[in-house]
C-alpha cells in the first residue's frame, strides 16, 4: 500500500520519567510538613509508577475489567471475581510501597505523610486499584475495638505482602479490607439501614452475630474481611466480616452484581446480600455511627490525596503535549492563551496538593489539640473543595490536547480515564452537601476561630487579600445558624489555608497569582483567566513533569 503521508508534529507520550522527583510541589510540601522525612522510599516508587511497565498495566486493569462469577460449572455458589493479571500486578506494588494499613504501625516521625505521598504519586497511575488499599488504610485502627480481631487481622493489614486468593487467614501472608455502610434506601442516610444483627453466640473473636440483608454499594468484594454496619438489638452497630470464616468455609456473603460505573473500571464494585452471614462485633452495640465517622475522616483524606494525584497527572500530560505540540509557528506552550491556561491549572494542582499533604500531617500529630481540631475542620473542607474542582481541572487538561486528549487510546488516552474518574471523590465518603454540613459540625468541636487563626498567622501580612478573607472568617463562622451557607463557607476555608500555605512553601510568582486570581477577584470564570501581570512563564517552569 503506497504511503500517504507522513505522521509528525504528534508528541511522544509522558513516559519514562520519575513522579516524585518532578514533582516540586509535592517535594516542597512534604519539607513543609514532614522537615525530616526521608524520601529515598518515595523516590523510588516515582520512578516505578512511570515506568512504562506500570503505565502498561494501568491501560490493560482498565481495559479487561473484572468479571463476577456466582456460581462455577457444577452449579456451586462461589461468589467470586475474577481480575486481570494487570490488576494485581498494580495491587502488588500498592502493598508492596505500604499504602494501606503499615501507616499504623509505621515507626517513622511522620508515617502519614509518607503514605499519603505514595498515596498521591499512585493515584498518577491508577487511582481505582487504590479503593482496597484505601479501606484498609480507614479500617485497620477501629478493630483495635475488637481485641481478639486486631490481634489476629492487625499485623496482616500492615503486611507488605499481597495475596489475592480466596483462604483462610493463616494460610496468607497478607490481607485487605473493605467496608460495606449504604444501602438502597439509605445510602448517606446509613440510621436508615435495615439489615439484622442477631446474637450467635461467641468465641475468640468475641460476641457473634448473624447478618441479614443487603449492601447497595460494597466496593472491592474480593477483600478478605469487611466491617458493615447493621442493626443491632441497642442500635446500628459495627461488625466485623470476613469471607472466609475461621474454619475455612465461605461466609454466606452473595454478590448479586456488579456495579457498571462511569469511571473506577478496574475496581469490582458490587452489591451483596447477607443470608445469616457470621460477623463479630466491634466496639459497642448502637455506636456504629461514631465508628464509621472515624472510618470515614481517613478516606475523606484519600479523595483529597487522590484527586490531587489526578489533577497532577492531567497537568503533566497537558504539559507534556503542549511543549512539544506546534501550532501557528511555535510550541503551544509558547501560545499566550495557552499559557494562561496551563499556568491557571497549575496553580490549582499545587494548592490541591499543599492543602491535602498538610491534612496528612494532621493525622501523624493527633495528641496535638490543635492538629486534632484541623484534621476534624480541614477533612470535610480539603475533600469538597479539592474534589469539586477535580472535573472541571481535567475537563481543562483534556481541551489543552484537542481532539487527542478526547480520545481513549495511547498515552495521551489516560486523560480521558482521569476525565470519568474524577466526580468519584467528589461522590465517595460523602457528597458536597455532606461535606459541608460535617464541617458545620467540626466547628462545635472546639474553638474553631482561633484554630484558622493560628493556621494562618504565618501568612499574615504578605498577601492584602488573604489578610482580607482572613479578617472576614471569625465574623461568618461564629454568625454560621443556617446550612444553606456552609458550601460558601467550606469554599472560603478551604481558599484561605490553601492561599497560606503556598505563601509558605511555593515561589512568589505562584502564591501572587493564586492570591490576586482566587482571593483578589482578578481571575474570569473559568481556567485560563489569570491577569496579565502574572509570572506564567515561572509557574509553567516549575510544573513540569520533565
Amino acid at each position: 500500500m503506497d504511503m500517504t503521508h507522513e505522521v509528525f508534529n504528534q508528541p511522544t507520550p509522558l513516559v519514562d520519567y520519575n513522579l516524585f522527583d518532578t514533582h516540586r510541589p509535592l517535594r516542597d510540601a512534604l519539607k513543609f510538613n514532614a522537615p525530616t522525612l526521608q524520601t529515598t522510599q518515595l523516590h523510588e516508587l516515582g520512578a516505578t509508577l512511570g515506568s512504562p511497565a506500570m503505565q502498561a498495566h494501568a491501560r490493560l486493569a482498565n481495559i479487561h475489567t473484572p468479571e463476577l462469577h456466582t456460581h462455577d460449572r457444577f452449579g456451586r455458589r462461589i461468589d467470586e471475581v475474577e481480575f486481570h493479571p494487570s490488576y494485581h500486578a498494580l495491587m502488588t506494588a500498592a502493598v508492596g510501597a505500604g499504602l494501606h494499613g503499615t501507616p499504623w504501625t509505621g515507626t517513622s516521625a511522620s508515617p502519614h505523610v509518607l503514605r499519603a505521598a505514595g498515596f498521591m504519586l499512585f493515584t498518577e497511575l491508577e487511582p481505582s486499584i487504590l479503593c482496597p488499599i484505601s479501606m484498609t488504610y480507614a479500617v485497620t485502627p477501629a478493630l483495635r475495638g475488637n481485641a481478639g480481631v486486631h490481634a489476629e487481622w492487625g499485623p496482616k493489614l500492615a503486611s507488605l505482602w499481597y495475596d489475592p486468593a480466596l483462604k483462610p487467614l493463616n494460610d496468607k501472608p497478607g490481607v485487605t479490607m473493605g467496608m460495606g455502610m449504604t444501602e438502597k434506601q439509605g445510602g448517606s442516610d446509613v440510621r436508615a439501614n435495615t439489615t439484622q444483627a442477631v446474637r450467635d453466640g461467641s468465641d475468640a473473636w468475641g460476641e457473634r452475630y448473624a447478618i441479614t440483608g443487603h449492601k447497595w454499594f460494597f466496593s472491592a468484594p474480593m477483600c478478605d474481611a469487611f466491617l458493615i454496619l447493621a442493626q443491632a438489638p441497642a442500635g446500628l452497630s459495627c461488625f466485623f466480616l470476613p469471607r472466609v470464616l475461621p474454619d475455612g468455609t465461605h461466609n454466606a456473603i452473595h454478590i448479586q452484581r456488579l456495579k457498571d460505573k462511569l469511571g473506577n473500571k478496574a475496581n469490582a464494585s458490587s452489591e451483596v446480600e447477607f443470608h445469616g452471614a457470621s460477623a463479630w462485633l466491634v466496639g459497642e452495640e448502637g455506636r456504629g455511627i461514631p465508628q464509621i465517622l472515624e472510618m470515614g475522616t481517613m478516606t475523606r483524606l484519600d479523595c483529597s490525596l487522590g484527586t490531587s494525584g489526578l489533577m497532577r497527572q492531567a497537568l503533566g500530560i497537558a504539559l507534556n503535549h503542549t511543549a512539544q505540540r506546534q501550532a501557528f509557528g511555535k510550541p503551544l506552550v509558547e501560545q499566550p492563551l495557552m499559557k494562561n491556561v496551563l499556568a491557571d491549572l497549575a496553580l490549582e494542582s499545587e494548592a490541591a496538593t499543599a492543602l491535602a499533604i498538610r491534612l496528612a500531617r494532621a493525622f501523624d500529630r493527633q495528641a496535638d489539640a490543635h492538629e486534632n481540631l484541623m484534621a476534624r475542620l480541614l477533612t470535610p473542607v480539603a475533600k469538597f473543595w479539592i474534589c469539586k474542582r477535580g472535573s472541571h481541572f481535567a475537563q481543562e487538561a483534556m481541551e489543552c490536547l484537542g481532539g487527542n486528549g478526547y480520545v481513549e487510546e495511547g498515552g495521551e488516552g489516560i486523560l480521558a480515564r482521569i476525565y470519568r474518574e474524577m466526580p468519584l471523590n467528589s461522590i465517595w465518603e460523602g457528597a458536597g452537601n455532606i461535606m459541608a454540613l460535617d464541617l458545620l459540625r467540626g466547628l462545635r468541636k472546639g474553638d474553631a476561630v482561633a484554630a484558622l487563626a493560628h493556621e494562618l498567622a504565618p501568612a499574615r501580612g504578605q498577601q492584602a487579600a488573604l489578610d482580607r478573607l482572613a479578617d472576614a472568617l471569625p465574623a461568618r463562622i461564629e454568625a454560621m445558624a443556617s446550612e444553606t451557607e456552609a458550601r460558601r463557607l467550606a469554599q472560603d476555608v478551604a481558599l484561605a489555608v490553601q492561599a497560606a500555605l503556598l505563601v509558605q512553601t511555593a515561589p512568589a510568582a505562584v502564591a501572587d497569582a493564586f492570591c490576586a486570581s482566587r482571593l483578589g477577584g482578578d481571575w474570569g470564570q473559568a481556567f485560563g483567566t489569570l491577569g496579565v501581570g502574572t509570572d506564567f512563564d515561572s509557574i509553567i517552569q516549575r510544573a513540569q513533569p520533565r
